[in-house]
């Protein structure tokens, strides 16, 4: 369910942002660039230097097509910015990534199957499959935030999230 939606529905919204998460400039414009550098190489390879079947020249113009797309989608995706309100973690453009009392555990250990600078956390229902690449993606119960973002943004916001699941495990 998206943010306007459950707004409309009626479900409990708070607009006061406690912290954010944005893409640093930087590392976004190197992930975009690397994307966009090995699309075009794949597809120069295929093109210049032909594999011997031509079913391998397919899947490396193929795969260089894909990375160029994902290079856009990242572009795209880490202009949001991730905000966490008292009830629901979303991103600026308005879709709910999960609503605070629905997360179950957070981990933002070293050895964590998380994004790069990031936390991953589990929800207690299995949500619909989003994926903006370098700013946050959600598969079935996992939720990760992180990717081309600053580390100190993403642990103010996991240290958060973290005291709010203390609190509701001491009522």
């Amino acid at each position: 369910m998206g943010y306007l939606s459950a707004h409309a529905a009626g479900c409990p919204m708070s607009s006061e942002i406690l912290t954010t998460v944005h893409a640093s400039a930087p590392r976004r414009l190197f992930g975009v660039t690397l994307n966009i550098v090995l699309g075009l190489l794949l597809i120069y390879i295929a093109l210049i230097k032909p594999p011997a079947h031509m079913g391998w020249q397919a899947f490396l113009v193929l795969l260089g097509v894909t990375v160029l797309w994902l290079g856009q989608k990242m572009w795209y995706a880490t202009q949001r910015v991730i905000e966490l309100t008292e009830t629901e973690l979303r991103d600026s453009s308005g879709e709910v990534i999960a609503y605070v009392d629905q997360i179950v555990s957070i981990d933002r250990g070293m050895l964590a199957f998380k994004p790069s600078n990031g936390f991953i956390f589990k929800v207690k229902t299995a949500q619909p499959r989003v994926w903006n690449p370098g700013l946050w993606w959600r598969f079935g119960r996992r939720v990760g935030v992180g990717g081309v973002t600053p580390g100190s943004s993403t642990k103010m916001m996991a240290d958060i999230i973290a005291a709010k699941l203390a609190e509701r495990t001491e009522d």
